[in-house]
């Protein structure tokens, strides 16, 4: 079973469905053939590389008085899967390098590794995950050799890849992230519980 994973690094509810896939999969005796392929998804392509508000502050903007109680929902059901979502650090930016970098941890397989550490970085330290500095350290800490990841950051690598995934989420109809796309069905929600997903994960279920 492939399941394509539509995400975005500055998205609160990936590293939530991120944890919650994860629970569901460690209930898989045969966890072997579920194969697991992070797609990128920017949501901000527009954003630039140096951090201007924060992600609540943002917030703040789009939904005016239910902000608060909004912003606090996302750090409780994050508390509760273990994550520490801090939305008063986080500042977006542009993410297309970073998807770039999973792409590259992909090719060594350690893409699931590299996006738990993009999204920890940035949703839990506020760090600036456009910064080609920041990104280096990163992907020398999930195991990435420092030339391979200096090569890409300074050139055109992977860049089509990104590309490439963004039309194939419009192929697909995603429209949102988290969606999983499995076997090539219907893109369905990410942030599901662990049960719901599992019977996602089931042989033989039907998908939409």
């Amino acid at each position: 079973m492939k399941v394509e994973i539509y995400a975005d690094v500055l998205c609160p509810w990936c590293y939530i469905g991120k944890r919650r896939l994860a629970a569901a999969l460690e209930t898989i005796a045969d966890r072997d053939r579920v194969e697991l392929v992070w797609r990128s998804y920017e949501l901000a392509p527009g954003e630039g590389r140096t951090p201007g508000p924060t992600a609540a502050e943002a917030m703040a903007g789009w939904w005016g008085d239910q902000a608060a109680a909004r912003v606090e929902r996302i750090r409780s059901l994050g508390a509760a899967e273990g994550l520490e979502l801090n939305l008063h650090l986080a500042r977006p930016v542009n993410t297309f390098d970073a998807h770039r970098l999973c792409h590259l941890a992909a090719d060594h397989g350690r893409g699931d590794q590299m996006m738990e550490r993009l999204l920890r970085a940035y949703h839990t330290e506020g760090l600036n995950v456009a910064d080609p500095q920041v990104l280096r350290r990163l992907g020398g800490e999930t195991g990435l050799a420092d030339d391979e990841v200096r090569a890409v950051l300074t050139g055109d690598g992977y860049a089509d890849a990104v590309r490439a995934d963004r039309r194939r989420a419009i192929e697909c109809g995603v429209t949102g992230v988290p969606s999983l796309v499995i076997d090539g069905a219907r893109p369905v929600p990410g942030v599901q519980s662990p049960a719901a997903l599992r019977e996602l994960l089931e042989p033989g279920r039907a998908l939409p």
